[in-house]
């Protein structure tokens, strides 16, 4: 190799010599926030009367959420065809492609059960019919089941009597869900379930850890919801946002700076489904209830 000219290697020393030197020290690269662990899905019961009625399918109620802004969906099986039969294998998979391809998650999805039943065959039917939904929820990608208790104490029967119902029908489920890897989610209704302590007596009950919450903000419609939304918080797996409350009974908008501070500080990590109710055309209403969640997340 030809070695570079005197004058030229002394111009590079002295070019070089007049270049500061720079380094690291004391310089750090600037942290990316981290990304918030809470994110919204929509819980499509708010869309009730159009999949009802059939003036919107469940593949276009997932389009309008995936624009909306949505991360995930939370498709009650109800809106599935021959419910409380299984849908076809070939359906499931269907919405559950849909999904994928509209960049949602499919958070959990729900079925209607009583387990305070007093006719113990009509129970162990309740229990079938829950257990034929874990499957199905496995097979959607749903990691969440969301079930009832049931309605009420049946005439001639006490509560504890009716709680033990409830709890052993309960406790036979998750011993399934634990097979299937689906957790089940147990609704505060204001039916047989009406208060905080009620709930969290059934879990504590129930003992298994394939039982959580799903976090019903506007089914507690005695005393102070907010109290009582804090006290089960911390048991939360999956919740139910809506614009109203009930404090002490009569119905209010819902304080989500309130709500918010109540997720943050129980440290859920997850989806927080909303779901809109009463009249008006969710198309409309969803967006702007989206919008104050979404808002209320970043204040």
């Amino acid at each position: 190799m030809s070695q570079l000219p005197a004058s030229r290697r002394s111009f590079l020393k002295t070019v070089s010599a007049s270049i500061p030197l720079v380094t690291t020290a004391g310089i750090h690269p600037v942290a990316a926030p981290k990304p918030d662990p809470v994110r919204l899905s929509c819980n499509l019961y708010s869309f009730n009367e159009p999949l009802v009625n059939k003036t919107m399918t469940l593949e276009q109620v997932l389009t309008f959420c995936a624009e909306t802004g949505f991360a995930a969906v939370d498709p009650t099986g109800y809106y599935f065809p021959g419910y409380p039969a299984l849908p076809d294998d070939s359906y499931t998979y269907l919405i559950k492609r849909k999904a994928f391809r509209l960049g949602l998650d499919i958070s959990g999805t729900g079925v209607r059960n009583d387990f305070t039943l007093p006719d113990p065959t009509r129970r162990k039917a309740e229990i079938d019919l829950v257990r034929r939904w874990i499957g199905f929820a496995a097979k959607l990608g749903a990691p969440v089941l969301r079930i009832f208790s049931g309605k009420n104490v049946p005439e001639g029967h006490s509560r504890p009597e009716v709680a033990r119902w409830v709890v052993d029908a309960i406790g036979e489920c998750c011993r399934y869900a634990a097979q299937e890897g689906v957790m089940l989610v147990l609704q505060n209704h204001a039916d047989f379930i009406e208060t905080a302590d009620q709930l969290l007596d059934i879990l504590k009950q129930v003992q298994s850890d394939w039982l959580a919450v799903n976090l019903d903000i506007g089914s507690f419609k005695i005393g102070d919801p907010y109290a009582q939304i804090a006290q089960v918080a911390p048991f939360a797996v999956t919740w139910q946002l809506k614009e109203n409350l009930f404090v002490d009974g009569r119905e209010v908008e819902t304080d989500l700076t309130r709500i918010v501070r109540i997720v943050r500080e129980s440290g859920y990590r997850g989806y927080l489904p909303i779901e809109t109710l009463g009249k008006g055309d969710p198309r409309q209403k969803v967006p702007v209830f989206y919008e104050k969640v979404r808002r209320a997340l970043q204040g």
